[in-house]
Formats: structure tokens, C-alpha cells, sequence
């Protein structure tokens, strides 16, 4: 065996963890450890704060750790002080960094005008009002007090609600009372199958 070989072997023999530990060296000493594991950092080390949020992906409220340095997400994890995940995630949650650092995600409202041919960048302050101008208009002008046979109904079907599968039990319950009592909405609908 060739002499430069050789010594590349034993030295790598050497810094392997495993052969330290069957000699027997002490269980709490860094026998474990490695040249190169020395060299490696935990990548939230770099972050300069945590932050708490809720995964968006379903109605269970999944809570999670929002690590961030600066303005800049650096990790998100399941929030192990949570009563509902005790810190996992499902593989949707785990995936949330991506979808919220992908460089193809939409950050403004795209808004095509009737019979116009191409989309246009708006707020999202617009796009509520125009949204809340909307709701109220059409509720107005079709708003129903009375049947032909006098019977008080005080809806509008011209609106109507779907709600999505990550809206929780007390949403749900407000939605009905907003849309149902408020502004008079008959069809109402959830959809909560993922």
C-alpha cells in the first residue's frame, strides 16, 4: 500500500467517531465528533429572532416557529409549547417555508377589468374596497324584504359564500352570522375536504 494512501487512511480512521467510542472513550466526551461536524453550524443560529404563527394549510391551527433575521424567513418549525401539534408538522406545514419563499408566488392582487384582454397589478387595499363596493351594491340592488305573499324573508340570492378548508369551527360560526344574518346570504357553503 502506498505511503500518502496509507496515511490518508489512517487519518480519516482516526477522525471517525466510531473506533474513539469501541476503544472506549469516555460517553460524554466529543469521541462522537468529527473534524468536519466541528466545521458545521445550526442554521438558526444566524437568526436574530422567533416569531409565532399558525400554518395556513388547514383548520386544525397547527402552531409554528417563525425564525428571521432581519426581514429575511430563515425557518419555520412546529411550536413544541402548542397543545394542538406539540411541535410537529404535517408534510404541508413543514413545507410552508417554500411556498412562502418562492420566487414565483404572486405578491399583489392580479385584476383582469370586464372584456379587457390582459391582467393588471393592484393592491390589496384596492382590491377589498372594490371587493367590499361590490358585496354592497349587488346585495342592494337585489335585496328581497318580502315574498309576493307577504312573508318577511330579508335576503339577496344573488351572493353567495364558499368557505375554505382552513377556517376553524368559531370562523365559521361568525361567516354565518355576518353573512347569513348581516347581508341577508342564503347560500352559504363550506368546503372543507382537503
Amino acid at each position: 500500500m502506498a505511503k500518502p494512501f496509507r496515511d490518508k487512511l489512517v487519518k480519516a480512521f482516526q477522525d471517525w467517531s466510531l473506533p474513539r467510542q469501541i476503544v472506549g472513550e469516555d460517553a460524554m466526551s466529543t469521541a462522537a465528533e468529527s473534524e468536519g461536524s466541528r466545521r458545521w453550524r445550526p442554521r438558526l443560529e444566524q437568526a436574530d429572532r422567533v416569531g409565532t404563527s399558525i400554518c395556513p394549510y388547514c383548520a386544525v391551527g397547527c402552531a409554528q416557529l417563525v425564525y428571521a433575521r432581519g426581514n429575511d424567513v430563515l425557518h419555520i418549525e412546529g411550536d413544541p409549547r402548542s397543545p394542538i401539534n406539540q411541535g410537529t408538522l404535517c408534510p404541508k406545514g413543514a413545507a410552508t417555508i417554500g411556498w412562502m419563499m418562492n420566487p414565483n408566488r404572486l405578491t399583489k392582487v392580479r385584476y383582469r377589468a370586464p372584456y379587457s384582454d390582459h391582467w393588471e397589478d393592484r393592491s390589496l387595499d384596492w382590491a377589498m374596497d372594490r371587493i367590499a363596493t361590490l358585496v354592497k351594491q349587488t346585495r342592494d340592488e337585489t335585496f328581497v324584504r318580502h315574498l309576493p305573499d307577504g312573508q318577511t324573508v330579508n335576503h339577496t340570492m344573488a351572493i353567495a359564500e364558499l368557505g375554505g378548508a382552513t377556517l376553524d369551527n368559531e370562523e365559521n360560526y361568525l361567516i354565518k352570522k355576518l353573512f347569513g344574518g348581516g347581508l341577508g346570504m342564503v347560500w352559504i357553503e363550506n368546503q372543507a375536504r382537503v
